[in-house]
């Protein structure tokens, strides 16, 4: 387990196993006037480039003999929620692909399962087009009960437009959790008629227009994106690592598309010098990341550990 203190404003020696404390802005602590607790902790659940992994992969698989599974990953985060009142559960795309259950399915019981399990919000990944945004939409539509964001993707006048959101704000115990996500550039990877229409707008600067907006007009305290920019890309490509570097007023970035295997989140210094937070689990449904954000009022202190947990 990895363990951190954010503190506001300062940089302050850590006790607790990182060497650095990290800054997260001005965080209005008078958002816990509704309620008693001298603290409060929200526990943030997140899967990536699940790819249609419904089962375990199987027991001859030479890496991964046994892992994942929807089941296990059920399990998994009931029993979390059973010991932690404030929980989100995000994905950050690919969650079609890559089993015959989408070949046959069409992306129906990976959403109807996702659902089930009770996941809050998504952003798109590249081979969530790979139906078509018809198919995307129609399938989100009908079983979805969880948000669809992405505020990259200029969705108008697709089907996708009253469906897909740049943001959503969710509230727990007077606090403030904005989430937003960005999707990669289509070039290369999404054909056109697969695309649909839609916009691809600049990663880096809708970033920062969207944790803007939710950190001093919406006064978020938790400000996250669910990337499928990848961890680390090419040169001249946008990545996780890039866009955490240019970026202003972003917390937390939970990643996809490179698979790429964390045990712990990366920290990046924002264009203001404070900390981003990094995280992604692999692929396959295999991990399940785990950071627990604890706001505490009166040390005016938040605390953080993280945890990759395994689906088995």
């Amino acid at each position: 387990m990895s363990s951190y203190i954010l503190k506001r404003r300062n940089f302050l020696k850590s006790a607790f196993g990182f060497g650095g404390a990290m800054a997260l802005g001005e965080w209005p602590f008078e958002a816990l006037a509704d309620t008693n607790a001298a603290a409060v902790q929200v526990t943030i659940l997140h899967t990536n480039d699940v790819h249609s992994r419904l089962d375990p992969f199987p027991k001859n698989d030479p890496r991964l003999a046994g892992r994942g599974g929807v089941a296990n990953r059920a399990r998994l985060i009931g029993q979390i929620r059973e010991q932690t009142p404030h929980v989100l559960l995000f994905d950050a795309g690919d969650v079609f692909q890559g089993t015959p259950y989408f070949n046959f399915y069409k992306g129906k019981p990976e959403i109807e399962l996702m659902s089930l399990m009770g996941y809050d919000a998504v952003t798109m990944g590249n081979h969530d087009f790979d139906g078509g945004i018809e198919l995307y939409a129609e399938q989100i539509k009908k079983y979805a009960n969880f948000e669809v964001l992405v505020a990259n993707y200029d969705f108008t006048n697709t089907p996708l437009q009253s469906i897909a959101k740049p943001y959503k704000i969710f509230k727990i115990k007077g606090l403030r959790v904005g989430v937003f996500g960005l999707g990669i550039n289509p070039q290369g990877l999404i054909p056109d008629k697969l695309f649909g229409g839609t916009q691809y707008l600049n990663p880096i600067q809708k970033a920062n227009e969207t944790a803007a907006f939710l950190r001093n007009e919406q006064k978020c305290s938790l400000v996250i994106c669910l990337s499928h920019l990848g961890y680390k890309m090419g040169k001249d490509e946008p990545s996780d690592l890039v866009l955490a570097a240019q970026s202003k007023n972003i917390d937390l970035i939970i990643g996809g598309h490179t698979h790429t295997f964390l045990n712990k989140p990366e920290v990046v210094k924002d264009l203001n010098g404070q900390p981003v937070l990094v995280n992604q689990v692999g692929w396959g449904g295999v991990n399940v990341g785990r950071l627990d954000f604890t706001f505490d009022r009166i040390s005016k202190q938040l605390f953080m550990e993280s945890q990759s947990l395994p689906v088995s």
